[in-house]
């Protein structure tokens, strides 16, 4: 009886579900949020990642991975898409879907890299671009349980314009604390230069490593395996980082 269950709900997530785009939101000049209603949608865990599909008129079709950017509400779920200029799909996600248009989903997928409402060690979110997507799914889902866990953001960017969630992430979110982190170009008068992230930076906004913290590092490959680095040689044990990486295809 219970391996049939579990049988029932793992098929249930790898069967494709056609997706109706709702709406949609510009979070910068190369983002934006899709909102889509999904009959049938069996529900997710923030951090966990969808296929979409797309398949054209004469048959060709082609799919890509993104994070669920929101916290588990109904048949409604949210994935805020990063244009690349090479990409074959991030493009026509971000300038071409329509309201009213159609994909296809399928998912939820993963299960290591996900926080649980359950969990009451500390938090340490480390984003890096548009790695800030599923971390944000974890912000959203601390928010909509109430839960007091204590969570520090570290969210790396190239320069305010390309920031993510802007509006949202200027709330007074207490026991949320948020640090950023500009490549190329500050904000006037911003007290840290520029640059790529460093051992200080994690070191002076993180969780001392005898705290504990399950840290959760997401962003592109290079940026991913640096922080997780630091982070281990800052003292962090690796079983307690965890990680997801991703980059243009296409």
């Amino acid at each position: 009886m219970a391996r049939a269950a579990v049988s029932r709900r793992l098929g249930d997530r790898l069967r494709w579900k056609t997706a109706r785009l709702t709406d949609r939101r510009v979070e910068s000049e190369a983002a934006r949020t899709l909102v889509f209603e999904v009959p049938g949608w069996p529900g997710h865990l923030a951090g966990q990642h969808v296929d979409v599909r797309l398949t054209a008129e004469d048959g060709y079709s082609t799919q890509r991975s993104y994070s669920l950017a929101s916290a588990p509400e109904g048949e409604s779920v949210e994935l805020t898409v990063q244009r690349f200029k090479e990409g074959e799909v991030s493009p026509y996600l971000t300038d071409e879907l329509a309201v009213g248009d159609v994909v296809e989903l399928r998912g939820p997928v993963g299960g290591w890299f996900v926080w649980r409402p359950e969990q009451k060690e500390p938090i340490l979110l480390v984003g890096g671009g548009s790695g800030l997507v599923p971390l944000m799914a974890m912000i959203r889902m601390r928010r909509a349980v109430a839960s007091r866990t204590p969570f520090r953001l570290v969210y790396s960017v190239r320069s305010p314009e390309h920031q993510l969630f802007t509006a949202e992430l200027r709330r007074d979110d207490p026991g949320l604390d948020k640090t950023y982190l500009y490549t190329r170009l500050t904000p006037p008068q911003w007290p840290r230069p520029p640059g790529q992230i460093t051992a200080s930076d994690l070191s002076s906004t993180g969780w001392p490593p005898d705290f504990e913290p399950t840290c959760y590092v997401c962003g592109p490959t290079g940026f991913v395996e640096k922080a997780a680095g630091l982070l281990v040689a800052l003292g962090h044990h690796p079983a307690r980082i965890r990680t997801e990486r991703f980059g243009p295809s296409g």
